[in-house]
C-alpha cells in the first residue's frame, strides 16, 4: 500500500504492476460515512482514501488489508485545489465518491463568514476539484461512476440550516447537470441523499440513536454502483423507516 502525500508520482498508473481490481476514490474516507464506504467497497476495489488525518486513513488501510483488500492513502485537504490535483494525478479509477463535507448548523445570524466559506469550500466547490481530477480517464475510456453523498435537506430546508441545506440543493443540481453532460460518454453519475445518518458529522446535530448507521448509506452506495451497464440509478434517497413520536 502507498501513502499519497508529498510525492506526486506515487499512485500513478503503471506504477503499482500487481493491480488487479479497478480503482474507487472516496473522499472524506477517514471517518462516518466515507469510512463505511470505503469498506463496502473495499471487497471489489482497490481504494484510494481521501482524507485530512493520515493517522485515520492508516487505520482505515490496515481494516481493508485485513479483510483481504487494497487501499493507498491519500492525504490532502479537498478544499485545497492543489493539494487535491498532486493527489490524484495519474489515478485511473472506474469510480468517484464525492462524500467529503461538514457542517456548522446554527441560525444564520450566528454563522460566521468562515463558517460559511468553509461548508460551501468542502461540500460543494471540492467536487470542481475532485471530479475534474478523476474525469479525464473515466472519458477517455467511456466507462466509470461518479457517486455523490447529498442529503435530503438539499429539497428540505430546516432551521439552522441556511448554507448547509443551500450546499445540498447545489450537490443535487450539480449531480443532475453532470449526468445530462457525461451519460453519452458512457458514464454513470448518481447522487445518494440519507436523510439523518447516527455519525458524529458536524456541529450542531443532536444525537439521534434512531438515525441510520453510515453502513446503511454504504450499502446503497453498493447498490448505485451494481447496476447492469445500461442501467442507471440516478438520484437515491434512503431515510430510517421510522422516527420516534414527539
Amino acid at each position: 500500500s502507498e501513502t499519497v502525500g508529498s510525492d506526486p508520482r506515487v499512485g500513478m498508473r503503471g506504477v503499482d504492476c500487481g493491480m488487479s481490481k479497478p480503482i474507487a476514490v472516496v473522499t472524506g474516507a477517514s471517518r462516518g460515512i466515507g469510512r463505511a464506504i470505503a469498506l463496502r467497497l473495499g471487497g471489489e476495489f482497490e481504494i484510494a482514501a481521501l482524507a485530512r488525518s493520515q493517522a485515520e486513513l492508516d487505520e482505515l488501510r490496515l481494516e481493508i488489508e485485513g479483510h483481504g483488500g487494497r487501499c493507498r492513502t491519500l492525504v490532502a485537504d479537498v478544499a485545497d485545489p492543489g493539494a487535491v490535483d498532486r493527489v490524484l494525478s495519474g489515478i485511473d479509477a472506474q469510480v468517484l465518491v464525492n462524500n467529503a463535507g461538514i457542517g456548522a448548523i446554527k441560525p444564520f445570524m450566528e454563522l460566521t463568514r468562515d463558517e460559511w466559506r468553509q461548508m460551501v469550500d468542502v461540500n460543494f466547490n471540492a467536487m470542481f476539484d475532485v471530479t475534474r481530477a478523476v474525469l479525464p480517464p473515466m472519458i477517455a475510456r467511456r466507462s466509470g461512476h461518479v457517486v455523490v453523498i447529498g442529503s435530503i435537506s438539499g429539497r428540505s430546508a430546516f432551521v439552522g440550516g441556511s448554507c448547509y441545506a443551500a450546499t445540498k440543493a447545489a450537490v443535487n443540481a450539480f449531480s443532475e447537470s453532470l449526468m445530462l453532460e457525461l451519460r453519452d460518454s458512457g458514464i454513470k453519475v448518481s447522487v445518494v441523499n440519507p436523510g439523518s445518518v447516527a455519525t458524529g458529522f458536524g456541529s450542531g446535530w443532536s444525537a439521534k440513536s434512531w438515525a441510520l448507521s453510515a453502513e446503511a448509506v454504504a450499502d446503497a452506495v453498493a447498490q448505485v454502483i451494481a447496476t447492469p451497464p445500461n442501467v442507471l440509478i440516478h438520484r437515491m434517497e434512503i431515510r430510517t423507516l421510522t422516527v420516534p413520536k414527539k
